[in-house]
């Protein structure tokens, strides 16, 4: 098994200011990390580069050994993003939303596909509503259908619960679960408990550096979860 990111001495600066310092990870394929810290902490910063929406100022990163520098659309085929803003076009239906990244992707016979993932995140009734008109936990389930629309091997999970209510985090979980086979996922999380119930590795960033790395089993919880505290209590100054 290959590894589905690394990066080797990745740093991403704003003047003077380390928002990324030095962070060098391997995350195997079909894990789910999880990336917890402090506000400020750099876990935005860090999730913006792996998907090539921010330049690294120095370092490597590569996606499925694809490097981030040398073929950036390579990798950005290789990877979905759900974020707590949906990214969808509010005055198109659902299903319209979904044909449109369809195509820009060339995915093969997408009307099949978009009907796929309808009935996946279970909208299909819905397919001819404009998203506009759906609730924050319906537009996170079509986000999850646009993410997922050309099969991408890594998703990258922006703070996905946020403003979820307990019913759409269900539902949110059961379908993120359905998806996790020969897939790997990233998350950065500020829920703490969520996070490393979800993970098979774990990421603490405080002032954009990495305190802790490793695999879930090589973890103590509570020991990490006490290393998790006093690391949100350090803030960013």
């Amino acid at each position: 098994m290959g590894f589905a990111i690394e990066t080797e001495g990745l740093t991403k600066s704003f003047g003077d200011r380390k928002a990324v310092d030095n962070v060098s990870i391997q995350v195997p394929e079909g894990a789910f990390l999880s990336i917890f810290g402090p506000n400020g902490a750099g876990k935005t910063t860090l999730l913006r580069v792996l998907t090539t929406c921010a330049r690294p100022t120095k370092g490597k990163v590569s996606i499925c050994g694809v490097d981030l520098k040398e073929e950036p659309d390579e990798a950005r085929a290789l990877m979905g993003l759900i974020s707590h803003q949906p990214m969808l076009y509010p005055d198109l239906t659902a299903y319209e939303n979904l044909m449109i990244f369809a195509q820009l992707y060339g995915v093969p016979n997408p009307e099949k596909r978009v009907m796929e993932l309808l009935e996946a995140v279970e909208l299909k009734h819905r397919r001819l509503d404009v998203v506009r008109a759906f609730s924050r936990g319906m537009l996170q389930r079509i986000s999850i259908a646009r993410a997922l629309i050309h099969d991408p091997r890594v998703v990258f999970l922006d703070e996905p619960y946020s403003g979820l209510d307990p019913h759409a985090v269900e539902v949110f979980d059961q379908l993120i679960a359905k998806q996790r086979e020969g897939r790997t996922f990233v998350m950065v999380s500020h829920d703490f408990a969520k996070g490393f119930d979800m993970c098979t590795h774990a990421l603490v960033l405080a002032k954009g550096r990495v305190v802790a790395f490793d695999a879930k089993e090589n973890l103590d919880p509570v020991e990490f979860e006490q290393l998790y505290r006093k690391t949100v209590g350090m803030g960013v100054s």
